[in-house]
């Protein structure tokens, strides 16, 4: 499955589930099952955000965009991040106003047949979008998939509450349950806002992939030293820049040869990568 059908599955799966969600709320006046409704509702408009950004970012480089596309993902991730952060606001405020207020729960059977659907669905989707991720490296996708994981949680969360309210018959615990929600929301939503914002300030690649790529280039006997060695990831592209000092007896041919074996070997490891290496001369009586 590639990225797009990925994410255009988990937009179908979030339309069915906010459908259930909102209808089985509604209908036994439970502002949890409400609140995981609105959780669903954003996490379908992420996941339309996700669909776009995949595909926007799918297109090959141009005039404009000479190293293509790849951003649109890390936007989507702190867009999707944002919106997150918003429908926990809200469901805080409706939680609290039912336990100001006061608040009845009917049916609640049907409530907890609904939590447990949902959460079931969420998990196999999710972990279908996670796998997808891993293979494509796709922020976005990952982003879509951490959502319904964390539907997975707090919809359980919702079931657990319900239940101890079809036990004890305390009301209050639905509002206390959905607040509970909101808060794993929030921090999902600060996790993925850090993630994005990395990316999109050009931060470096993360340790491993900078000990691999220099792993390659000490192999590499021909070559006498590096330096100003620059990396970030754009999408799922990780762009290298490095410069390397060779031998000043290379001929230019020479040092095009070994610079384009070092730019495979890169590959071999990194296939997404954009890779630029600029030759440097080393002369050994300069620097004995």
């Amino acid at each position: 499955m590639d990225k797009e059908k990925a994410a255009y599955l988990s937009i179908v799966s979030n339309s069915l589930l906010i459908i259930f969600k909102l209808t089985a709320g509604i209908l036994i006046g439970s502002i949890s099952v409400i609140s995981e409704a609105i959780h669903s509702s954003i996490d379908l408009l992420a996941s339309f955000i996700a669909f776009f950004s995949i595909r926007k970012a799918s297109k090959t480089e141009d005039d404009d965009h000479p190293f293509g596309y790849g951003k649109y993902e890390n936007v989507s991730g702190f867009a999707e991040a944002i919106l997150i952060f918003f429908a926990a606001a809200f469901i805080i405020i409706e939680a609290m106003k039912k336990i100001i207020h006061g608040s009845s729960i009917d049916s609640v059977g049907l409530g907890l047949a609904v939590m447990f659907i949902s959460s079931v669905v969420n998990f196999l989707i999710s972990t279908k979008l996670f796998s997808v991720a891993r293979k494509t490296d796709s922020i976005a996708l990952e982003a879509d998939a951490l959502h319904l994981l964390t539907d997975v949680i707090t919809t359980a969360g919702v079931f657990l509450g319900l239940l101890v309210v079809k036990l004890t018959g305390l009301k209050i615990i639905d509002s206390l349950t959905a607040i509970f929600v909101a808060f794993l929301i929030i921090k999902t939503s600060i996790d993925l806002t850090k993630r994005s914002i990395k990316d999109l300030v050009d931060s470096r690649l993360p340790d491993e992939d900078i000990s691999k790529i220099l792993e390659i280039i000490t192999s590499h006997d021909e070559i006498k030293g590096y330096h100003r060695l620059r990396t970030r990831k754009s999408g799922q592209k990780k762009e290298i820049d490095i410069h390397l000092k060779l031998s000043e007896n290379y001929s230019l041919t020479q040092a095009h040869n070994i610079c384009s074996h070092i730019e495979r070997d890169i590959k071999h490891i990194f296939p997404n990568s954009y890779i630029l290496i600029h030759p440097e001369p080393f002369s050994v009586i300069k620097n004995i």
